[in-house]
C-alpha cells in the first residue's frame, strides 16, 4: 500500500447496450484502462454489466449466455498487465441453474466468482424468475477457461503482503436486507466491501441509498465501494441512473451524477489504517469464528511502485468542524446541550448554589459562562445565581476587560471584580521572585492566585467552580497546573478550541440578545492570549498563544488524526500539506508538529488528574474514559520519526 495506506478505489458505470456483450466489453476494457491511468487499485463496475441487468427472459437464451463467458474470457485477458482488481458482473449457468454473479479479476486470471445471495422478487424485481440464490448453488468450483475458479457467496480476498487487508462483495440486493453479507464479510476481516448493483431510480430512492451505503459503511467500520448500472439499461418499465458511491466509515468520498448515458467513472483513496485502527480501539469489532465460514482468496497487492502520487481525497483544515452550515449550525446547538445538560446534572446532585467562574474576556470562559447561564435558566434559576469573577492581572488589556464586564451584565449573571496585581506582588515578595522578570513563574503565580480566589468564593458562597480550558489547551497542556487546569467541573473540555468560536457565534446568533451579540463578536474577533504578560505601550496584547505555539487549527488537525486515526507524525505531516497546500511550508509544519508531539507526551501529568466534564465528541482526552497514558511515556519514537522527515 502506498502514500501511508491509502487504497485508490474507483466505481465505473460503463455505457452499455443490452445483451450485446461484445460491445459492453469493449466498454468494460476501455473503463479498465480508464481507471489505470489513474493508478485505481480497485475497480468495481455495475452488476450485469456484461451482459446488462435488464435482459429478462434473454438471461435464458444459451446465446446470450455464451457471448457473456466468451466477454468475460476477453476482459479477463485485456488484465493481464493490471495489478488492478476488477469486478464485473454477468450471469453464469451452473449445472442447469442460473446465477447473478460477480467476477473477481486480476492479472490475466479470474480469482473468484462471487455468486448473488439475495435475490429480490418484489415489486418492479422479477429476479428468481431467472437466478438462483446461493444457497442453491452445489459446487464450491468452476472450470472456466481451463482454469479452476473459487465460486460461492463464501469468498474473501486477502492481500498476500498484508494481513490486514482483505476485500468481499456483494451485489445490489444484498446490501438492502436486515442482515447483509458484507456485515458478516466485515466480521471475518474485510476491510473493504464493494458491491456490483443495478439499482434503477425512484423519488426519493438516491437519498436511501446514500443513507444505505453510509450506514454500512459506518456499522462495518470499512470502505464500501458501490457501483450502479447507467441509463443504458432498458427503460420499458423504470430507468436506471448510474448512481455510484464511496464511502469510509460513514462519510461519503464520491457521488456521480446521475442519468448521464456517457460513461462515468468516481474515484477516492480510501484510508485503510484508519479503518484498521478504529477497529482495535472499538474492542467489540471482533471477528469471532465467523472468518472460519470463509474461503480465503489470495492476490498481490494492486500496486507495485513506490512512486508517490496526488491524494484523492478530501481533507479539511479543520476536521472537528463540519464545512456545512446547516450541519455545523446543528452541531453547535447539540454541543452546546451536552454541555448544559451536564452542568444541569451537578447543579441538581450538589444542590449549589452557585456556578463560580473566571471571566476573562476570551473565549473559552466566555463559552463557559454561557453554559451556566443556560443551565440555570433551565433549571428554572435566575442567571444571578451564575457568580462571574472577573480578575484584572499585568496582562489584562481594556478590550478583554470591558468585554468581559459587558458581557456579564448583559447576561445578569452576578459580577465580581478582584484585582489581582496586589495579591501576585506580595507573593512575589514571599518567594523571593523579582516582579521585572517575566518568566514562567511570573506567568504562572496570576494563574493560581484566580484559581485560588474562584475557590475560595465558591467555598464562601456554596458554589462550584466551573472549568473553562478546552481539549486542545489539554493536549498542548497549555495551562498551569494547579492554576486554570484545575476546577470542580470543566464544561469545555471536551471541545477543540477551532470548534468553541463556532459554538459562540451560533449562540449569539440564535439565543443572545442584541447587546449580548455584540460583546460575543467582539470576544470572538480577538486573538487568543492568556494575557499573563503585560500589553505594549499601546494597550494591546503582546502574549498571543499562536505566536507561541502555533496556529491552533494546525494543532487540531494534529490532535485529530493522531487520537481519531491513528496517525504517524509522517502521515500527519503528509496528510496536513494536503489540507493547507501552500498556506504554510513543509518546514514550518514540521516544527509546528514537533512542538505538539513534544507538548503532547511532556504534558500528560496534567491530563492524568483533570476534573470531571461532560464528552463532547470523538476524540476526548479524560483520564477516566477515552485516553489513558503514562505521564512519563516517551516521545522518542514520534520524535525520531519527524527528525527523519
Amino acid at each position: 500500500m502506498q502514500n501511508y495506506g491509502f487504497a485508490r478505489v474507483a466505481a465505473a458505470s460503463p455505457e452499455l447496450r443490452v445483451a450485446d456483450c461484445v460491445f459492453n466489453a469493449d466498454q468494460i476494457i476501455e473503463a479498465i484502462n480508464t481507471a489505470s491511468t489513474q493508478e485505481v487499485e480497485y475497480l468495481v463496475l455495475p452488476e450485469l454489466c456484461i451482459t446488462g441487468y435488464s435482459c429478462a427472459d434473454l438471461f435464458l437464451q444459451p446465446r446470450l449466455l455464451e457471448s457473456a463467458m466468451q466477454a468475460l474470457l476477453r476482459i479477463t485477458a485485456a488484465t493481464a498487465e493490471h495489478r488492478m482488481i476488477i469486478i464485473a458482473g454477468l450471469p453464469v449457468s451452473i449445472k442447469s441453474r442460473l446465477f447473478n454473479c460477480a467476477a473477481v479479476l486480476q492479472q490475466g486470471r479470474i480469482l473468484g466468482i462471487v455468486v448473488k445471495t439475495c435475490i429480490p422478487g418484489y415489486s418492479e424485481f422479477y429476479e428468481p424468475r431467472w437466478f438462483a440464490g446461493a444457497e442453491e448453488l452445489e459446487v464450491s468450483e468452476l472450470r472456466i477457461g481451463g482454469s479452476v475458479v473459487p465460486v460461492g457467496n463464501d469468498l474473501i480476498f486477502a492481500c498476500e503482503s498484508d494481513g490486514n487487508l482483505s476485500f468481499g462483495v456483494e451485489i445490489c440486493e444484498d446490501l438492502w436486507v436486515p442482515v447483509p453479507p458484507s456485515s458478516l464479510l466485515a466480521q471475518a476481516g474485510a476491510t473493504l466491501l464493494f458491491n456490483p448493483s443495478a439499482s434503477n431510480e425512484l423519488v426519493g430512492k438516491a437519498d436511501y441509498r446514500r443513507q444505505l451505503v453510509g450506514g454500512q459503511s459506518a456499522s462495518c467500520v470499512a470502505g464500501y465501494v458501490y457501483a450502479g448500472c447507467n441509463t443504458g439499461e432498458s427503460t420499458t418499465d423504470v430507468v436506471f441512473g448510474g448512481h455510484s458511491l464511496i464511502a469510509e466509515n460513514g462519510q461519503l468520498l464520491a457521488e456521480s451524477e446521475r442519468f448521464t448515458h456517457e460513461s462515468r467513472m468516481i474515484t477516492a483513496d480510501i484510508d485503510l489504517p484508519r479503518l484498521q485502527y478504529s477497529r482495535t480501539v472499538m474492542g467489540t469489532f471482533r471477528a469471532g469464528k465467523g472468518g472460519r465460514n470463509y474461503r480465503e482468496i489470495l492476490y498481490a497487492a494492486p500496486l507495485s511502485s513506490g512512486t508517490r502520487r496526488e491524494l484523492k481525497r478530501n481533507v479539511g483544515v479543520n476536521p472537528f468542524v463540519p464545512g456545512n452550515p446547516l450541519q455545523r449550525d446543528e452541531r453547535c446547538q447539540e454541543i452546546l446541550s451536552i454541555q448544559t445538560s451536564g452542568l444541569m446534572k451537578r447543579i441538581r446532585h450538589i444542590g449549589t448554589k452557585q456556578a463560580v467562574i473566571g471571566i476573562s474576556g476570551g473565549l473559552d470562559s466566555t463559552l463557559a459562562l454561557l453554559v451556566a447561564v443556560r443551565a440555570m435558566e433551565l433549571l428554572g434559576r435566575p442567571a444571578s445565581d451564575v457568580l462571574a469573577v472577573t480578575m484584572p492581572g499585568f496582562g489584562t488589556t481594556s478590550r478583554t476587560y470591558d468585554n468581559a464586564v459587558g458581557l456579564i451584565k448583559a447576561l445578569g449573571a452576578t459580577m465580581k471584580v478582584v484585582d489581582i496585581k496586589a495579591a501576585c506582588l506580595q507573593h512575589f515578595a514571599d518567594i523571593g521572585h523579582d516582579p521585572e522578570v517575566h518568566d514562567l513563574t511570573y506567568e504562572n503565580v496570576q494563574a493560581r492566585e484566580r484559581t485560588q480566589i474562584l475557590m475560595d468564593l465558591a467555598n464562601k458562597n456554596g458554589g462550584i467552580v466551573i472549568g473553562t480550558g478546552d481539549l486542545s489547551e489539554l493536549a498542548l497542556g497549555w495551562c498551569t497546573y494547579n492554576g486554570d487546569h484545575m476546577s470542580m467541573y470543566s464544561v469545555n473540555s471536551g471541545i477543540p478550541k477551532t470548534l468553541i468560536q463556532y459554538v459562540v457565534a451560533w449562540y449569539a446568533d440564535h439565543e443572545a440578545d442584541e447587546t449580548v451579540n455584540k460583546y460575543l463578536y467582539s470576544i470572538i474577533e480577538t486573538g487568543i492570549s492568556p494575557e499573563l504578560l503585560p500589553p505594549s505601550a499601546t494597550g494591546e496584547i503582546v502574549q498571543l498563544t499562536e505566536n507561541i505555539l502555533g496556529p491552533y487549527i494546525v494543532h487540531d488537525f494534529f490532535l485529530y488524526y493522531m487520537l481519531r486515526n491513528g496517525a504517524s507524525p509522517g502521515k500527519m505531516l503528509y496528510l496536513a500539506q494536503h489540507a493547507f497546500g501552500g498556506a504554510y511550508p513543509k518546514e514550518q509544519l514540521t516544527a509546528w508538529l514537533k512542538v505538539f508531539v513534544t507538548r503532547f507526551f511532556t504534558q500528560q501529568f496534567k491530563r492524568s488528574c483533570l476534573p470531571d466534564g461532560p464528552k463532547v465528541g470523538t476524540v476526548s482526552l479524560s483520564p477516566r474514559g477515552d485516553w489513558r497514558m503514562p505521564s512519563d511515556a516517551s516521545a522518542a519514537l514520534w520524535l525520531q520519526e519527524i527528525e527523519e522527515l
